[in-house]
């Protein structure tokens, strides 16, 4: 029975992370182990390490390659990334370094994005006539575009960057698009909030590791294979899983490097490391040119 003055499931839910993101600030300062992520401090990958990885330090990267190298290289612990967004689908680069790199997807979370309208302090609303932000979030905020065309969208590298941008520059005249972690890692305010023009926005980002582990209560497994370019190979390569009622939730391809018109099909399907999911992907190391189980991990939730 439900304690009489308990929050519900999702508002509880929402006070774990909070509380988790309190105590991994406060723990990060003296913490030995470090998580990379790429953008600055305050972006939505920074919230997702927080959140996944509580007690350890970020350590920011300017680029994608910067990540898997720091956890290469043992300046980091581990690495979270963002893989697919809802809306604007997967980050293809983070996909290519996952086979590049030797490393094991742990976990996976997935956050809704929220975006705001962060300027410097002392700045108006009316003021603002240039907002930066990285593309996808520009575009993600289309509508608000729309209602006051005397703003100019201007791209950038970084969500929490752009805040770093225009704050440290103090620019009179400038606002720029980010969560709300920005404004408080660097000093500005927000102005506006919830400009994403679809409110069932998530990103998903995995948490990425120099060790396999597979947790007890795994129940999803992401894999990358490829096939010879021969009549019949994708489905055969899909019948492996649905001869055995597994159930994919996500199919991708990619192209090979150096290998013009071959590509490597990314795969999650919702099994863990079960018989039926080792079956499976010893009937398709069978059919393939390669197999590499990426992770076996919890599912996220849905909220």
């Amino acid at each position: 029975m439900m304690a009489k003055h308990a929050l519900p499931r999702t508002e509880r839910q929402k006070a774990e992370r909070s509380r988790r993101s309190r105590v991994s600030a406060a723990a990060a300062g003296g913490s030995s182990r470090k998580v990379a992520i790429q953008g600055e401090l305050g972006s939505f990958s920074h919230q997702a390490a927080l959140e996944m990885l509580p007690g350890y330090a970020v350590l920011p990267c300017p680029v994608s390659a910067e990540v898997f190298e720091a956890l290469d290289t043992r300046r980091a612990d581990a690495a979270v990334i963002p893989i697919e967004n809802s809306l604007a689908g997967p980050v293809g680069e983070h996909f290519d370094l996952l086979l590049k790199y030797p490393f094991f997807v742990r976990g996976e979370l997935r956050l809704r994005i929220e975006h705001n309208l962060i300027a410097p302090r002392g700045v108006g609303f009316g003021d603002i006539r240039r907002v930066f932000s990285h593309p996808v979030a520009l575009a993600q905020c289309r509508d608000f575009f729309a209602r006051n065309p005397q703003i100019r969208a201007e791209p950038a590298y970084d969500t929490a960057g752009s805040v770093k941008h225009v704050v440290s520059g103090g620019l009179a005249d400038a606002a720029a698009i980010a969560g709300p972690r920005a404004a408080t890692e660097h000093g500005g305010m927000v102005l506006r909030s919830g400009l994403e023009d679809d409110k069932q926005n998530f990103t998903r980002f995995f948490h990425v590791s120099r060790q396999k582990a597979v947790p007890d209560d795994a129940n999803k497994t992401s894999l990358a294979y490829g096939l010879k370019n021969a009549p019949g190979a994708l489905f055969k390569s899909l019948s492996v899983f649905a001869l055995r009622d597994i159930s994919l939730s996500k199919i991708e391809s990619r192209p090979v490097r150096g290998r013009p018109w071959e590509y490597v099909f990314f795969v999650d399907i919702l099994n863990g490391d079960d018989e039926r999911a080792r079956n499976a992907i010893r009937h398709l190391q069978e059919i393939s040119d390669f197999v590499r189980v990426l992770g076996i991990y919890r599912a996220a939730g849905n909220d």
